[in-house]
């Protein structure tokens, strides 16, 4: 009997094993699966989802930001309102050219998926903490929109969560990535002002620093698959339905209400501090002194660091907003959102503008593009420029601010031990309770 040589055996199962793998493959592979022409390979995506995202306000803006970039994919949005989720699952379909986008009202579920690599978080000021952290704890990536903590405790453990899981975090104060912001930064920093002597910073055009306590009418709540009214309260207190808490930007909108808002100081202090905190080098502390100002804004609020720099909280001085002034011994700078180019106290100071923000991007290795620092940090795990240090120490200067005009008295704080000096119910309001269900300390 004639047997099979093993020559012909080993071709055979070659053979087959070609046939069997042209069955199963398909005859054309696309190139954005390979990550040719252009396109990223799997392996280097950087998967997003959304948590908390206003289709129409900041979180539409930062969707697009982050659409925008080829490494990213975004696959899931998580929002309490029906018309929310579906709407940008729309947008992010459209842009990636599928139906893959998944919808979610709990935000556990998407955080318990292994696939996804980073969070984009919008909600209101009162869930942006308790977001980031948790997805941090969940071994996510986060961008996180401001004003980023609602308490001096939430900072604290944000600043824990982001160092105990190895996470890159950056919060939303995107100012810190624009150019003539990081001009003005520069000035100050680099000593080309002179003796820094007052920083400006613009104040939020909405409501006031003691906001309401008191109910709206309560409404039949909706369904809970179209919006549920739990969730969107979050670690708040508990309080009755009604719809106009939702709209941020309506009279009585939640802006306007102390259970879920950091203030007018907050609204573009979160911004506004942070830069002045990042001109003065001062990323890790906050201001020692918050006196009392008898008006319902804050304006002119004069906060002192312990080098002597004051810091003033105005609503007018700029054209936009957002506005800062940092002003030295040798001269000044000042910008706002809606300056084409900073105006400087005497033409000199600007002539060397593309120089010295090169030279900022040159030394820290950033862009003048805060979603692009974040997905680079991501990418090489260095802190961001929004990172939890500065979030917290800018967040905290806004409490403290704010606590200070709650209550009516002038304020020390002690940015080392993080407390204030021989004031026992100031201390008290460094943190508010949760609610049952949402603690993250």
């Amino acid at each position: 009997m004639k047997t099979t040589s093993p020559l012909t055996r080993r071709l055979f199962l070659k053979q087959s094993a070609l046939a069997a793998g042209a069955l199963a493959l398909p005859s054309f592979i696309p190139a954005r699966a390979l990550g040719r022409d252009d396109n990223v390979a799997p392996s280097n995506r950087i998967v997003m989802a959304g948590i908390g995202i206003n289709p129409k306000g900041r979180g539409h803006h930062d969707v697009q930001w982050f659409c925008q970039q080829k490494e990213v994919q975004f696959v899931a949005v998580c929002d309490v309102r029906k018309e929310n989720r579906d709407a940008v699952k729309v947008k992010i379909d459209e842009h990636h050219g599928n139906k893959d986008c998944k919808t979610y009202i709990e935000m556990e579920e998407v955080l318990e998926r292994s696939d996804i690599d980073a969070i984009l978080t919008c909600t209101g000021d009162r869930l942006h903490a308790t977001v980031s952290i948790r997805a941090m704890r969940a071994g996510k990536d986060v961008y996180s929109e401001k004003p980023a903590t609602m308490t001096i405790a939430e900072g604290q453990e944000l600043v824990r969560t982001a160092t105990a899981y190895g996470r890159v975090y950056q919060a939303g104060m995107q100012r810190l990535s624009e150019a003539n912001f990081i001009f003005c930064d520069e000035m100050a920093r680099n000593g080309c002002l002179g003796e820094i002597k007052r920083v400006e910073a613009g104040l939020w055009t909405m409501g006031d620093v003691a906001m309401s306590r008191t109910w709206l009418p309560e409404e039949p709540l909706p369904d809970k698959q179209d919006f549920d009214w739990d969730r969107w309260l979050g670690p708040c207190p508990y309080r009755p339905y009604n719809h106009f808490y939702i709209d941020c930007y309506k009279k009585n909108g939640w802006a306007y209400h102390y259970d879920y808002s950091t203030s007018v100081i907050g609204g573009w202090g979160s911004h506004t501090f942070a830069s002045c905190h990042s001109a003065l080098n001062a990323q890790n502390t906050s201001p020692v002194k918050y006196p009392y100002v008898a008006n319902p804004i804050a304006d002119g609020l004069k906060m002192t660091f312990a080098n002597g720099v004051v810091m003033t909280s105005q609503r007018k001085g700029w054209h936009g907003s957002c506005g800062i002034r940092y002003i030295g011994t040798e001269g000044w700078v000042a910008c706002a959102d809606a300056y084409s180019a900073p105006e400087v106290s005497r033409p000199s100071l600007y002539a060397d503008f593309r120089k010295v923000v090169q030279n900022y991007l040159l030394r820290t290795g950033r862009e003048t593009n805060h979603v692009r620092n974040f997905l680079s940090c991501i990418k090489t795990r260095k802190q961001t420029v929004g990172n939890p240090e500065i979030t917290h120490r800018t967040m905290t200067t806004v409490h403290c601010a704010n606590i200070a005009q709650w209550l009516g008295r002038d304020l020390t704080w002690d940015p080392v031990k993080e407390e204030f000096v021989n004031d026992e119910q100031a201390n008290r309001l460094r943190s508010r309770p949760s609610r049952e269900g949402w603690q993250i300390m």
